[in-house]
């Protein structure tokens, strides 16, 4: 960064700690140098012009910028006394020395309603933070990863440990799980502040009161469905997102810088050497997980990826309704539905909904595609949506006749795939069943209830 941007921020600071009016802003010009400023009058109401009653909006870099526009490439009139309002005298701005850096911090405008009513902690400077967290400074700028060299491969330094799991679809996907003491620091960011800000009504993963069988029943017994699929979705979003969204629900940059790096995760290069794990990724795979992303397998992850998604979920939303369709959104899973008029245009739809993801930093994972017509099995997210919420006939056959040689034959006899407590494992997928159809549930209960297990 050259000397004249270093200058912009420096003044971009000043002036953030004053009123925003024109007065006390040049008065910060004359502080930034330590002398007047000739041009700072014709900078300063240039700039309340651009800016206008949202002057303590902008970021200090965006303050800068628009600063650096001024002073650096565009032109100042300093003559007064024009009554035509044109440039006759202008010219480039030459900047002396630094002498004065403002440490006060900027001051922040009112809350607007929405914000005030979440009533999220207070947390001004990250000396707030730090105690807020019940963690020292330096430890907050540890577990903010700005001190790890990129290849340090040292497991004692990283603060996540490493798995590769299989995607029923192929490939490997990355579980990223944070270490005991920073999980606990993400636990209360996640309870005391992302669990406050409600997502987007047409989110169902994730939340209290939602569920995959919430997210089917909305397009149960349509005469179209449309099932995509968001690719990469946790990698995909990246810190400066994660900060934006921290300076949006209203803390200053250097608390939401703190709080994103807090968030996401750089996965080690040493996690792509082997070929038959990480180095078999796509290049561009490898590189999302490289840089700071959202860590899948972290707490705070899914609420943070649900209101990085808002603006995505309003776009689909005003989209399907424009077709008299519904639309809802499980983590990465995408279903629209609709009746004639959105079965006539589903073929296309794809397109457009593909172009909206692309624009809010999302891709659509073409193969996943389906659309599903009426008289066909429509399937959202496992579950069988034709007339109601349902589980597919072949999955209940399939579990009915594991428990019904069970009771005849021994629970030991079906316990093919090895698992270390089968009963646990049965009775998970009967309380499945059961959150999608009850009835169904009761059956397999009673079968249940009769195998004998060996003590």
């Amino acid at each position: 960064m050259n000397i004249e941007k270093l200058t912009a921020l420096a003044l971009a600071d000043m002036m953030l700690a004053t009123d925003g009016s024109p007065e006390n802003l040049v008065a910060a010009c004359h502080r930034v140098f330590d002398a007047p400023q000739p041009w700072a009058p014709g900078v300063c109401v240039a700039l309340v012009l651009r800016t206008g009653e949202n002057f303590h909006y902008f970021s200090r870099h965006e303050l800068a910028d628009i600063l650096w526009e001024l002073l650096g490439r565009g032109y100042v009139d300093f003559d007064d006394d024009d009554e035509d309002g044109q440039d006759d005298e202008s010219t480039f701005v030459e900047l002396q020395e630094v002498r004065r850096y403002c440490l006060d911090q900027p001051i922040r405008p009112p809350k607007p309603a929405w914000l005030a009513a979440l009533s999220l902690p207070e947390l001004p400077t990250v000396g707030d933070l730090s105690a807020w967290l019940n963690e020292p400074v330096g430890a907050l700028r540890w577990f903010a990863d700005q001190w790890r060299i990129a290849r340090d491969e040292q497991l004692s330094l990283q603060h996540y440990h490493y798995r590769w799991v299989p995607k029923r679809s192929g490939g490997l996907r990355l579980i990223e799980i944070p270490k005991e003491r920073l999980r606990r620091i993400q636990q209360k960011i996640l309870r005391q502040i992302l669990d406050l800000v409600p997502p987007h009504p047409s989110a169902h993963g994730f939340r209290r009161g939602h569920s995959c069988v919430t997210h089917a029943a909305r397009h149960a017994g349509q005469h179209a469905v449309v099932r995509m699929d968001l690719k990469d979705f946790f990698p995909s979003i990246q810190h400066s997102r994660i900060q934006a969204l921290f300076e949006k629900l209203g803390y200053p940059e250097s608390v939401a810088g703190t709080l994103a790096r807090i968030c996401v995760n750089r996965a080690p290069h040493g996690l792509f050497r082997d070929k038959q794990a990480g180095g078999s990724l796509a290049w561009s795979e490898r590189q999302a997980l490289k840089s700071p992303h959202l860590p899948q397998g972290s707490p705070c992850s899914p609420a943070l990826a649900n209101l990085c998604a808002h603006r995505l979920d309003i776009r689909l939303d005003s989209l399907a309704r424009s077709l008299g369709a519904s639309y809802s959104r499980y983590a990465d899973d995408l279903a629209f539905s609709g009746g004639d008029d959105f079965a006539r245009s589903a073929e296309r739809f794809h397109i457009q909904v593909a172009a909206i993801a692309l624009e809010e930093g999302f891709r659509v994972n073409t193969r996943k595609t389906r659309l599903m017509r009426e008289g066909t099995r429509q399937q959202v997210t496992g579950i069988v949506v034709n007339s109601h919420p349902n589980i597919a006939r072949d999955d209940y056959d399939k579990l009915k006749a594991t428990l019904t040689n069970c009771v005849r034959h021994g629970p030991e006899s079906q316990n093919r795939e090895n698992h270390p407590n089968f009963q646990a494992y049965l009775a998970g997928r009967i309380s499945y069943v059961s959150m999608v159809n009850s009835d169904r549930a009761a059956k397999l209960r009673r079968l249940m209830a009769d195998i004998v297990w060996p003590t």
